[in-house]
């Protein structure tokens, strides 16, 4: 038997990590600025984290959500209280396009209605709904194409106000990420996001704020829709959550009231990953996450901006994106395959930088200057 060959691989086999740094199979090691997709929140392999999990192994890793599972409830009451989101409800699911398709049915659910707005660069996934919803359409298998779906322009506010005059009782939720990752690292407005809420409020409409990958502390608040000084009905959680154990979930609303068998799944909520989830919670509060990602994020985009090459440089936190002159368009690869640092992108030439909350500020000086050692061969190829 072979894989089913649908990932485009690096040449590279990890095999261990620690911190900001990972190890290949020889022994190099390399400085990690993507964390596998904005997953790794603490750190790679953090101490506690690794602790957390193994001390719940030896308990039990696994049972139904056919019984009482008290790790849940003290998932809860401290992502809750991390958040400021005490007076919603959890839901727990195993990854962001589950969280995101269970967000967009309960929204369904709650209203009695079918039309979704989306946006345009968005990505929520690559399940039935939530890829329904995401702007690739090469990724839109027929069986997921729906005309429940509509994709206005990110960030236009009179396409958002004719949207809702023309169609308002018949749109069930609004869906958008605080700051889109795969579609560049584009910055939701806080005008926009303030008028979402008033929107969705005056309609009956839910506002769904995806924070799988710009949330849990990435941008330096809880999510990256805090920013704008609103309240969601519904946000989404998963890649940074149980930094690499797969854990995700959905904090909703108190005006949204559950029934039994509503939403379901086997293994979300599991004894092994709430302790994962739990660990990763400790950690941030412990080393103070959220206010490392703020300022060593605003330190990374100002000496960014200094880099001559680099163009657009945005981000909040540590979700930074910049893009790149056709002559540094292999920059990425350079990065990787001769200064051994892992960084992102995004089509056609955008890099997308999405270290740990806990990288240094002397990791990040690293990055720096490889970065200025990389542009500068580039330059002298070209």
């Amino acid at each position: 038997m072979t894989l089913f060959d649908v990932y485009p691989l690096n040449n590279i086999t990890i095999t261990s990590a620690k911190g900001s740094y990972v190890w290949d199979q020889d022994g190099v090691q390399y400085l990690d600025m993507y964390g596998g997709h904005a997953v790794i929140s603490i750190g790679h392999t953090h101490p506690h984290w690794v602790k957390r999990i193994e001390d719940q192994l030896e308990k039990i890793a696994f049972y139904s959500n056919s019984v009482v599972i008290p790790i849940q409830k003290e998932l809860a009451a401290k992502l809750g209280r991390l958040s400021g989101k005490e007076d919603y409800q959890l839901f727990l699911c195993n990854s962001g396009a589950e969280a995101n398709e269970n967000a967009l049915k309960l929204a369904s659910f709650y209203n009695g209605r079918k039309k979704i707005i989306a946006f345009k660069k968005s990505f929520h996934g690559r399940t039935s709904l939530a890829v329904a919803a995401t702007d690739n359409p090469a990724i839109v298998a027929p069986v997921n194409e729906t005309d429940h779906v509509i994709f206005l322009p990110f960030n236009d506010e009179a396409a958002l106000k004719a949207c809702f005059a023309k169609m308002g009782k018949e749109i069930s939720s609004v869906i958008i990420e605080g700051i889109q990752g795969v579609g560049g690292i584009n910055i939701a407005n806080d005008s926009f996001l303030e008028l979402i809420r008033t929107l969705c409020d005056e309609h009956g409409a839910v506002y769904i704020a995806d924070s799988v990958q710009c949330g849990y502390g990435r941008s330096g608040k809880f999510f990256a829709h805090d920013f704008a000084g609103v309240n969601a009905d519904i946000y989404t959680m998963a890649k940074g959550m149980g930094n690499g154990f797969p854990v995700a979930g959905i904090l909703i609303a108190p005006k949204i009231q559950p029934k039994h068998g509503m939403l379901g799944t086997t293994f979300g909520g599991n004894q092994l990953a709430c302790a994962a989830a739990l660990a990763v919670l400790e950690v941030m509060e412990e080393e103070k996450l959220i206010e490392n990602a703020k300022v060593n994020g605003e330190y990374l985009i100002e000496k960014l901006k200094a880099v001559e090459g680099l163009k657009n440089v945005r981000g909040r936190g540590l979700m930074i994106g910049f893009d790149l002159s056709d002559e540094l368009k292999e920059l990425k690869k350079k990065l990787l395959f001769d200064f051994k640092v892992f960084t992102g992108e995004a089509k056609p030439n955008v890099i997308r930088l999405l270290p740990s909350l806990a990288i240094s500020r002397k990791q990040i000086d690293e990055f720096l200057f490889s970065l200025g050692e990389a542009i500068a061969e580039l330059r002298e190829k070209a």
